[in-house]
């Protein structure tokens, strides 16, 4: 009896990149947007259009910057100390 192979796809090895968008941060930017875009059509709805185009560029703008900074710390949340540490040798008998 012989026995079927299959090739496995591992993909690149490396994160999903979407503009300049990296990994979790395209589902963050991803939500600014959206989130940015309801708000606004609620304001416009609400009070004026051109109050909800303000309100559209004041949420959306910082909000990408924001996403854009953390993306900057890394893909995955990570501590930087800014510290030298020495560790004491330990010897045992």
């Amino acid at each position: 009896m012989q026995t079927q192979e299959y090739a496995i796809y591992k993909g690149l090895q490396r994160p999903l990149v979407f503009k300049m968008f990296k990994g979790k941060f395209i589902y963050y930017a991803a939500g600014v947007l959206v989130g940015g875009i309801i708000i606004a059509g609620l304001i416009t709805a609400i009070i004026s259009s051109i109050v909800g185009l303000v309100a559209l560029f004041i949420l959306t703008v910082p909000g990408l910057l924001y996403v854009l900074n953390k993306q900057k710390d890394g893909l995955h949340g990570k501590k930087r100390e800014k510290a030298i540490f020495i560790h004491k040798p330990v010897f045992r008998k």
